[in-house]
């Protein structure tokens, strides 16, 4: 599939990088010392849903502040120990892009989302996180506030993105949507074009914008 675009917005975690080993590592950690219970904590969506969520769904509202901060803690100091690697296509893919023409949105605080992307190297000139917004996806906010940013109209964006939340929100904003099967299965992902991973797109930037390939 051939797609015309002016700039290109990327989820972060299961879409650039892969961090699960060590989510779960600390999210597994974080719901033994608050006590949940396996089962609760088994139904609970880790993947693509802003930390402050998934903790309002375990926890009283007024214990959500000293929860969140616990496992931001966990997660940042987790990072040097390994277990955060980028994506299959990712470092090729973002090294033709126009630093001016793609963001990252993601649903981790920047701190953490910054440490991440530079344990494989990356540093985007513009990184929309969890605290720069006051909806998460599945709502179009984080998404629409990159195009903004960046100066393009929604229509003229492309989201990137493995998890269902994460497309939800880029079709809300009315652009148009590459799914990745990194962590989701084929028939959960609604999509314009579904892929393997980055490694199964390419870019290439004209005098009019950028013209994207995916897919087989």
């Amino acid at each position: 599939m051939k797609i015309s675009a002016d700039a290109l917005l990327f989820d972060n975690d299961g879409t650039l990088i892969s961090s699960l080993e060590s989510v779960h590592r600390c999210w597994s950690r974080w719901a033994t010392e608050y006590g949940i219970p396996a089962e609760d904590f088994a139904r609970v969506e880790l993947h693509g849903r802003p930390a402050s969520e998934i903790i309002g769904d375990l926890l009283p509202a007024h214990r959500v502040p000293e929860a969140r901060a616990r496992i931001d803690e966990l997660e940042l100091a987790d990072v040097p120990g390994g277990g955060v690697v980028a994506l299959p296509g990712t470092v090729e893919l973002l090294g033709r892009l126009p630093a001016d023409r793609w963001a990252v949105v993601t649903s981790a605080n920047r701190r953490l989302a910054e440490a991440r992307l530079a344990a494989v190297g990356i540093s985007p000139a513009l990184l929309i996180s969890a605290d720069d917004i006051t909806r998460g996806k599945p709502d179009p906010e984080p998404f629409l506030l990159a195009a903004a940013k960046l100066g393009f109209e929604p229509a003229r964006c492309v989201v990137f993105e493995d998890a269902p939340a994460g497309l939800t929100a880029g079709r809300a904003a009315g652009m148009r949507t590459v799914a990745l099967t990194t962590t989701t299965g084929r028939d959960e992902l609604l999509a314009d074009v579904v892929v393997e991973d980055l490694s199964a797109v390419s870019v290439q930037a004209t005098e009019d914008g950028l013209e994207i390939t995916a897919g087989e």
